[in-house]
């Protein structure tokens, strides 16, 4: 082993982990290191699978885009190899609960659980990984108490034996099938929002590193479908990177992305993925042929089964991307599954499949960092993982739409909700925790009777400089709170620092109520001190802390209603 990999306090050494077993003469693997061991075994045993390091003045060759990546060799001063040192274990921990560390819970969807779990070819396996540098993308490490965001890719480039029939012919390969993966700062859950490829939305300029170094910048393109954000115009893996910060207003710290051959390989790795239909299918156009009920689908009919959309549903992508989070909800059932966790050959089967099928960013561009990523993903149970997908409408430019445009309230609620690292299963804490941190400024203003949303009359000025910020409102009020008796009164006098809700005392309970739709805390309501008309409105000024229609002002304290799925739960598609 390389100083890289030996002799760190906080590593473990893959090749401590295979025994000689004098009996057949071969190495094997061992996982616990309370076995039994063969009193003829060779105190540092031979890695005949793994290759060598290279000497410490081989010169190596720096990573470009689309190139196998290098590893340098770390040696002491004098050119040798530090001495070997070996982490003891911890007495009582399981052999289940040591490859489940590695495996780390199995995020991005098997790839990283399979790549950190068969840790003991590192070498190999490190090699077998495909990094992008991407321009302007901080290398930075996973950082305690900061939640993390990791875009997973699926390009339909027609790459790989047996893809000649899928895909774009010729086509560098579009972002086919898109989910952000939000992992959340205390590391007890994760939520992964599918982005539909034909999303209509604004591709910013982008640079992309040449082979030769050079920087190639890429001009935006407005009203464009999401999935050019990928091989379109040399756009690279960073380009739709950057086109989801835009979209989502989220920092996508780095990404992993897969071709066809991922999903047949790593089906057939982990020995079949099991899923469930309500009705017979016999697609024609994927070939996917599956009778009613469970079964248990890998290689090619796993494919076919992710790129199905004709046979379920309303044959939309949407309806596809419902069947592409089932499935990925039953590998990682699979995955985390005592069957697989203490099967060395299946984890080795899954390594070799997921490192070959991955191209990474420079930041998590190697095993050990990938090691990292699942050490941070292990403790997320499945029941506290989540498949969403961003909330659309059709595209209201088109007579005959056949693209979409984000929901003009539920998007912008999501996005608020994975900004502020709300969970779309476990939000009961961080709910009680915002109640009880307003409790007692609302506890004057905010308690009392509540007027009828029908009765509840305001006038809505827009002070937050967002063009458009006070119809929205108005549309939002109208016809999904119910408050019929709103008016858009256009611009404010001045821009406003924060939203205020000026009132008269006999209004209160119709500013309490519209507190409640729109998440506005105590400090926000201005009571008067002369009551109102019978029929004078209320005064709402939306200020730079408003967000979107629908959106909390002061960050949402629950979950956004939106339909999801839990990864813990097997779903039949319709």
């Amino acid at each position: 082993m390389d100083a890289h990999s030996r002799g760190r306090a906080d590593e473990i050494d893959p090749a401590d982990q295979w025994v000689l077993n004098p009996q057949t003469g071969n190495y094997e693997l061992r996982l616990d290191h309370s076995a039994g061991q063969s009193p003829q075994r060779a105190s540092a045993p031979r890695r005949a699978t793994v290759p060598a390091p290279a000497p410490a003045d081989t010169p190596v060759e720096a990573p470009v885009p689309g190139q196998r990546r290098r590893r340098v060799t770390e040696a002491g001063g004098d050119g040798q190899q530090p001495p070997a040192s070996r982490r003891k274990r911890k007495q009582g921990a399981s052999r289940k609960k040591k490859v489940l560390l590695w495996t780390g819970g199995t995020m991005a969807f098997v790839l990283v659980g399979g790549a950190a779990g068969a840790y003991m070819l590192y070498k190999e396996l490190d090699g077998n990984i495909d990094v992008v540098d991407v321009a302007g993308v901080e290398s930075k490490g996973f950082r305690k108490g900061e939640a993390f965001n990791i875009l997973i890719i699926g390009t339909d480039k027609r790459t790989g034996e047996g893809n000649g029939g899928y895909g774009d012919k010729n086509s560098p390969g579009h972002a086919d099938t898109t989910i952000l993966f939000h992992v959340s700062a205390d590391r007890t859950n994760a939520t992964a929002v599918s982005i539909p490829r034909d999303l209509v939305t604004t591709i910013p300029e982008c640079q992309t590193k040449q082979p030769g170094g050079s920087l190639l910048t890429i001009p935006g393109q407005q009203k464009a479908r999401f999935n050019v954000s990928l091989g379109q115009d040399g756009r690279d893996a960073g380009c739709t990177m950057r086109t989801v910060k835009e979209l989502t207003g989220l920092t996508v710290d780095h990404f992993m992305m897969v071709d066809f051959n991922a999903v047949k390989e790593l089906t057939t790795a982990v020995g079949g993925v099991k899923v469930c239909v309500e009705k017979p299918v016999n697609d024609r156009k994927s070939h996917l042929k599956l009778p009613a009920g469970e079964s248990t689908i890998a290689g090619e009919q796993a494919l076919a089964f992710v790129r199905t959309r004709s046979s379920f549903g309303n044959k939309s992508d949407l309806d596809r991307i419902k069947i592409q989070q089932q499935f990925l909800s039953s590998m990682i059932r699979e995955m985390k599954s005592d069957e697989t966790l203490t099967s060395p050959t299946k984890l080795l089967d899954l390594a070799k499949a997921a490192t070959n099928a991955l191209t990474v960013d420079k930041g998590i561009g190697s095993l050990s960092k990938l090691q990292d990523l699942a050490k941070e993903l292990s403790g997320i149970d499945t029941k506290n993982i989540s498949f969403a997908t961003l909330p659309v409408i059709d595209n209201p430019d088109e007579p005959k739409p056949i693209t979409v445009v984000p929901h003009p309230t539920q998007a912008p609620q999501l996005f608020a909700a994975l900004q502020a690292d709300t969970s779309l299963t476990a939000v009961k804490k961080k709910t009680q925790d915002a109640k009880n941190a307003q409790a007692q400024a609302q506890a004057k203003l905010l308690q009392g009777a509540r007027a009828e949303a029908a009765d509840v009359r305001v006038d809505v000025f827009n002070g937050s400089g967002i063009t458009g910020a006070a119809q929205s409102t108005i549309v939002w009020l109208q016809n999904d709170q119910g408050v019929s008796r709103s008016t858009n009164k256009s611009n404010a006098p001045e821009k406003a620092a924060r939203t205020t809700l000026t009132y008269a005392p006999n209004q209160a309970d119709q500013a309490r109520k519209l507190a409640d739709m729109m998440g506005l805390a105590a400090t926000a309501l201005k009571p008067g001190t002369q009551d109102a008309g019978e029929r004078e409105p209320m005064t709402l000024v939306l200020g730079a802390d408003f967000k979107g229609a629908g959106v909390p002002i002061t960050g949402p304290a629950k979950a956004p209603d939106v339909e999801k799925v839990e990864a813990d739960k097997q779903v039949c598609a319709k």
